[in-house]
């Protein structure tokens, strides 16, 4: 059942400590890993996000299926958020997890089981091809269920590996790339991967790495080739770090704030996480971060922005929360590196432009560059956040309660795909939080 929120916050002031769930993207890749592992690695500190509950469901279901032993507890969140599957017992429909749909792809290509892989509509509609012609280059067996290039897909077992060498455009989705160092260790000559072109969000690569690292995998990285040979994991335990890209919300509501001092604790100055470059982007905004009693204290100082263009290829899902500060304050700045918010849970670039013009503000592209116009921006008393099924579109514009006297943010569940207790959150420090149904239900 679908229920919006309201958000108020009359005092314009933001304190408190915020414990923020486990990181989503390192969750993700710890759990392949663990499941890869043949029980060799545990994963500790398992993220609330939807996406990681489904995929820990998912592989911890494969692994009792083998009977395998696998150490650390089942989380509770499998209980409580049971995994979606069809009747058919060997189609597993992952919704809108597209990290999952990625990393699941590669997990099942590498067996012997048959699978079909489906999701949500528009996971439907995200595209997988470029995964799957490099699986079925190293010698997997895929099948489209429906439409070319993109899911549902058929995983049809009896993996034979052909080559050990393919070559995958950088430019699209790391994501693809990452789906495939994990499981290269696993494969019988393991694995020499060619990045075509420039790396789209390397900082997610680089996390891949090191998290392989720390289970015993070895790599080389020269120039554009990334080399893994076969090898076995060794045994150890995966913490996974609090998430970044839910705390880029508070060094928003930070941003916006007349007065901010926030604390939210686990967070390291020297993150795995791309999207810890947040603390770098908001001291343009005056946002200080300081490393100490462990974690990261968020304060607001006066000063003024002075710097013009963003570049957030590295950290493109902190492109809507910096988008959104950068429009509220009026700051006409430029922004580059936005090249995969299109295939993302939704057009995100539509999406910021519908939801923009609500406030006067532009977000205009030229060339895959992408400049704000801030000239015609104002201040509603109230405003509606569209959120397109998209988690990030909810969170990213829920600071705005902290400038608008009422702002409704449609299907609050959203955010369950990734940072749950965001309402609970919001309100522990002050915000007004208010459900209630929407108009589609009421009538």
């Amino acid at each position: 059942m679908k229920q919006n929120i309201i958000l108020t916050k009359p005092i314009k002031s933001v304190h408190g400590t915020v414990h923020l769930t486990g990181s989503k993207s390192e969750c993700n890749r710890a759990l392949i890993i663990e499941a890869l592992s043949n029980g060799r690695v545990k994963v500790e500190n398992i993220s609330d996000a939807a996406d990681a509950v489904t995929l820990a469901g998912i592989l911890r279901a494969e692994i009792r299926d083998k009977r395998l032993e696998i150490s650390g507890s089942i989380h509770k969140s499998e209980i409580e958020h049971p995994i979606r599957r069809s009747p058919h017992p060997s189609e597993i429909n992952i919704g809108p997890a597209g990290t999952a749909m990625r990393f699941l792809t590669a997990y099942f290509a590498i067996g012997d089981e048959k699978a079909i892989l489906t999701g949500s509509e528009r996971m439907k509609q995200r595209p997988i091809g470029i995964l799957v012609n490099a699986l079925r280059e190293l010698g997997a067996n895929i099948d489209y269920v429906e439409k070319e290039g993109f899911p549902p897909i058929k995983l049809k077992g009896n993996f034979t590996q052909l080559s050990n060498k393919i070559s995958i455009k950088g430019d699209i989705s790391s994501q693809y790339i990452t789906a495939l160092l994990l499981i290269a260790a696993r494969l019988p000559f393991g694995l020499e991967l060619h990045i075509e072109g420039d790396l789209t969000s390397r900082p997610y690569v680089e996390m891949t790495l090191a998290m392989l690292e720390s289970a015993g995998i070895e790599h080389t990285w020269n120039d554009n080739v990334i080399s893994i040979a076969n090898q076995e994991f060794t045994e150890t335990s995966l913490h996974v770090e609090p998430d970044w890209s839910a705390a880029s919300y508070w060094y928003a509501i930070a941003a916006l704030a007349n007065e901010a001092q926030l604390f939210l604790p686990g967070l390291t100055k020297y993150s795995l996480q791309g999207d810890s470059m947040i603390t770098e982007i908001m001291a343009n905004f005056g946002i200080t971060s300081q490393f100490k009693d462990g974690g990261v204290y968020l304060i607001k100082e006066e000063k003024p922005v002075i710097r013009k263009i963003f570049d957030l290829k590295s950290c493109p899902d902190l492109a809507q929360t910096v988008i959104m500060v950068c429009a509220a304050l009026g700051y006409d700045a430029t922004f580059t590196g936005l090249e995969t918010l299109k295939i993302k849970e939704t057009d995100r670039i539509k999406a910021l432009q519908n939801e923009l013009e609500k406030i006067g503000v532009k977000l205009i592209e030229k060339n895959q560059v992408y400049k704000l116009d801030c000239s015609g921006k104002f201040i509603p008393e109230r405003i509606f956040i569209n959120t397109y099924d998209d988690h990030r579109m909810a969170m990213a514009f829920a600071p705005l309660a902290l400038l608008i006297p009422e702002v409704e943010i449609e299907d609050a569940k959203v955010v369950e795909k990734s940072y749950p207790a965001f309402w609970k959150d919001l309100e522990s420090v002050g915000f007004e939080v208010k459900g209630i149904l929407s108009e589609k239900q009421k009538d």
